[in-house]
């Protein structure tokens, strides 16, 4: 009876032992899982300086240990505040936390909405977590964003006058934007061309030289548009007029003759299963595709300087051998296999004639091009550029600044060219335009220099 007690009494013992290593245990969790003192987190993923008329904000807010209680959103401005946006976390009872450990706040935010005043604004945003911290209220984080409230779309004063541009040509835009660091330019069609500063003594007025495709219609949609900070946008239309042009139709004949001597140049590897045929059209459209591109990437940062004086020269005593936006048509062995577009003039002189310079410039491209061979562009200040290709050889190199008439190279066959003679393009912010226009003394005076003289007027009388 004795040992049983006894055996009793023990086994009484160890349950008392286990049930305080166990409250021990739980009150050990207790204090370092659930009394974390970690504060939760606050990433602000989206939301700019300046808030327009309805800037979407997102906020990504995180607790890992113990999960999310409640996210606060409020912003305030003009001596009044307004929650954006609340949310309370239940408790996940089986986890022995939040339920929820990351959460993303998107806010689509609309200050007039909310009858806030332009100027200086306040973003506000506090979080909890599901610790026992805090008299069981848990770690909390707080983080302010000073931002600034922008409704009012930019001004936009149209400064040049007569805007009148051929099919395939160029021309210049002139105007005043109301606030600094805007994002402004021509919008023609479907192509936008950057007004760019530095012209005038007025930092806010833009000249925008733009270039109207070859295959432009007369009813294109064309005006002026500026965006600031805020993303506020301002659109202008401006009178123009677009002269419809008639372009030459072409036909190239190629050779198996003409494609075993260019070939190896242009496709030294080639697929032994393709034909000579196969091969010229990979590199006639794939390849001359991959250089406009190239070319376009190269003109896309010019110099904010007016490099260029009166008109352009062209190769001197040559002759016409193909016009701008010539509709070409290529035949081998008597059907058609191709249709390109021929975005320049080629130009023949003597053999391996000397190339000058059109204009005053800056070289920024000085090497081989697939179709185009060997190829020299200068840029001319605020986006006009010229090209000379199927060069035999270059005089110059990249970076050199350039007189106008100084030599830069020769005219050869490099490329996909068939005899001796000069490519030259002009182009304006990439795009090609018709260089016929920069060689007239006239055209350059009505469409260009007196735009440009009748706004610095403007701008020393003051207005």
């Amino acid at each position: 009876m004795r040992k049983k007690q006894t055996r009793f009494q023990q086994l009484k013992a160890r349950f008392f032992i286990v049930l305080a290593l166990a409250i021990v245990c739980l009150a050990t969790w207790a204090l370092i899982i659930r009394f974390e003192g970690e504060s939760p987190q606050i990433n602000i993923l989206n939301c700019p300086k300046f808030l327009g008329i309805n800037t979407n904000i997102s906020i990504k807010v995180n607790d890992q240990k113990c999960g999310l209680r409640k996210v606060w959103v409020g912003f305030s401005a003009g001596g009044k505040e307004k929650v954006l946006y609340e949310k309370n976390f239940p408790v996940d009872w089986w986890k022995g936390k939040g339920s929820e450990n990351e959460h993303t706040i998107n806010v689509s935010f609309n200050p007039k909405k909310n009858f806030f005043p332009d100027g200086d604004g306040l973003l506000r945003i506090a979080i909890w977590d599901h610790s026992w911290k805090q008299y069981l209220k848990g770690n909390n984080a707080y983080l302010e964003k000073k931002v600034i409230i922008d409704t009012a779309p930019p001004k936009i004063e149209i400064m040049s006058r007569k805007h009148y541009f051929n099919q395939g040509g160029a021309g210049l835009v002139i105007y005043r934007v109301s606030e600094n660091e805007t994002v402004n330019g021509v919008q023609v069609g479907n192509k936008f061309f950057t007004g760019m500063s530095g012209m005038f003594k007025d930092p806010l007025v833009y000249t925008a030289f733009l270039a109207v495709s070859h295959n432009q219609e007369a009813e294109t949609g064309m005006y002026i548009r500026a965006e600031d900070h805020a993303h506020n946008l301002a659109r202008a239309p401006f009178s123009y007029h677009i002269r419809k042009k008639r372009f030459k139709q072409d036909i190239i004949r190629i050779t198996d003759r003409f494609l075993r001597k260019k070939l190896p140049e242009l496709d030294p590897d080639p697929d032994p299963q393709q034909s000579l045929l196969d091969r010229f059209l990979k590199i006639n459209r794939g390849m001359r595709e991959a250089n406009f591109k190239t070319i376009y990437t190269a003109c896309q940062n010019p110099k904010h300087v007016l490099f260029w004086k009166d008109t352009f020269i062209r190769l001197p005593k040559s002759a016409t051998r193909s016009t701008f936006a010539d509709r070409r048509t290529y035949r081998y062995q008597g059907k058609v296999v191709d249709h390109q577009i021929h975005l320049g003039i080629d130009l023949a002189s003597t053999f391996h004639s000397e190339v000058p310079a059109a204009n005053y410039g800056q070289i920024i491209f000085a090497e081989k091009l697939g179709i185009y061979g060997r190829v020299a562009i200068i840029d001319h200040g605020f986006g006009l550029f010229s090209l000379y290709s199927h060069l035999n050889r270059f005089s110059i190199e990249a970076g050199q600044t350039v007189n106008k008439g100084e030599i830069i190279g020769n005219t050869g066959t490099t490329g996909l060219a068939g005899g001796d003679h000069l490519h030259f393009s002009i182009l304006v912010q990439g795009e090609f335009t018709n260089p016929i226009e920069w060689w007239d003394k006239n055209w350059i005076q009505y469409n260009i220099s007196d735009k440009i003289d009748s706004v610095r007027q403007l701008i020393k009388d003051g207005l």
